[in-house]
């Protein structure tokens, strides 16, 4: 498997290794010089509620170049209008866990962050109600909140709200199942020194599209985990990011996604190191099969220059189980201090490793097997970050049917 890394220390990251096997990017830091917009640009383009601030996109637009439009059922164009049952949302949440559903006019919707495409603005621009979770301060929860988001066919558009108050501690749980078309804004605010970790699982159905911006607010010393899983869905595009309230936060962005055919699954990530001494880690993993099989993985991290001290490190890795999949990886870093801790980005994606194999089948286990046990070894240091022991086994699960239909 091939690996595209750069680990820079100063000035701005515009140089590195080879492209990644089997990508049809043109390598890492080819697209990192030679794009039409940089990390920092696409930082200072303006951001709105408003879905009139944006134009409609049109598939040559560096943001929207991956993205098959005529897909989205238009909701890039303003023509998808709430319709049908839409989504259901039920959240089951431990005592002393406020649940509120608010209008519009709530002051904690956006303040993790605003809209910065045309679908995340006409999400915001086209809820009728919010679901606000609040942890109070200093509370630690020893169960998760489980938040269940299920499709009843239809279109919808929602906005959720995750708040913990200073030094509480909270695992959340989102789950995407059913059949809809939705788009969502997601915002998580975090106190200082809580501790938030969110599993986010998309299990849609096979005709569902999903397109969400996640927006993470990480208080003075406190620490995000989110665990992106997505398997189901005929089109998931999700929009991670991530910034700084205060100085000493922590950012644990990890990633689980098993491609199938006709699928097209992009996650795009954005780290903005906007203040001082703090830390950041994205770990995403992907598996594809079939024809027609396409993931897509942007991840940018921006480290500012009143940003000192800063310490981030991304990675992309595939595994292209069949022929017909395609993947495209594109890990962009940009830093405008050399008063760093350290810095680095990695993207590397390829087929079975022979030599992996080759020692497996020379202990006696038969063929079949060694590629199941190399692709569930890929997948298990990700699985092991949920720490919710039955989402966990769900998705070995899900795995191992998928597995059935590549390896078998």
């Amino acid at each position: 498997m091939a690996e595209a890394q750069n680990s820079p220390t100063s000035g701005v990251a515009t140089a590195g290794g080879p492209p990644p096997v089997g990508s049809t990017t043109a390598g890492a830091i080819a697209v990192a010089a030679e794009a039409d917009s940089t990390v920092a640009t696409r930082m200072s383009a303006p951001a709105s509620f408003d879905v009139a601030d944006f134009p409609v996109p049109h598939g040559r637009e560096e943001e929207w170049r991956f993205t098959p439009l005529e897909r989205l059922r238009g909701l890039h164009d303003g023509t998808a209008v709430a319709t049908g049952e839409g989504v259901k949302v039920e959240v089951q949440a431990p005592e002393g866990v406020t649940v509120e559903t608010v209008g519009r006019d709530d002051a904690r919707l956006g303040r993790a962050g605003t809209p910065v495409d045309r679908v995340a603005a006409q999400a915001y621009s086209a809820f009728e109600k919010a679901s606000v979770v609040t942890v109070p301060k200093e509370t630690v929860l020893t169960e998760p909140i489980r938040i269940a988001v299920h499709g009843r066919g239809g279109t919808a558009y929602g906005h959720q709200v995750i708040e913990l108050g200073a030094f509480a501690e909270a695992v959340v749980v989102i789950d995407h199942t059913g059949d809809a078309v939705l788009a969502a804004n997601v915002d998580y605010l975090l106190g200082d020194g809580a501790k938030l970790t969110v599993v986010s699982v998309q299990d849609w159905d096979d005709k569902a599209v999903h397109v969400a911006q996640h927006n993470a607010l990480v208080g003075r010393d406190a620490s995000f985990k989110s665990v992106v899983v997505t398997f189901g869905g005929d089109l998931v595009r999700l929009h991670p990011r991530v910034t700084y309230a205060g100085p000493g936060g922590e950012a644990e962005l990890f990633g689980l996604y098993f491609t199938n055919r006709g699928q097209h699954q992009e996650h795009r990530l954005l780290v903005d190191h906007n203040v001082p001494h703090c830390k950041s880690n994205v770990v995403y993993k992907g598996a594809l099969q079939g024809d027609q099989a396409h993931a897509v993985w942007i991840g940018d991290v921006l480290i500012e220059a009143r940003a000192e001290g800063t310490d981030t490190y991304e990675m992309n890795r595939n595994l292209v189980l069949t022929d017909g999949a395609r993947v495209d990886s594109v890990p962009n870093l940009e830093i405008e201090t050399g008063e760093i801790v350290g810095a680095g980005h990695a993207s590397a994606t390829g087929r079975f490793d022979d030599e992996q194999l080759f020692y497996l089948m020379a202990r006696g286990i038969p063929e079949y097997e060694a590629r199941r046990l190399v692709v569930r070894g890929f997948f298990a240091e990700l699985v092991q970050q949920i720490g919710v022991p039955d989402i966990e086994e769900r998705l070995i699960a899900k795995i191992e049917e998928e597995l059935e239909a590549s390896v078998g």
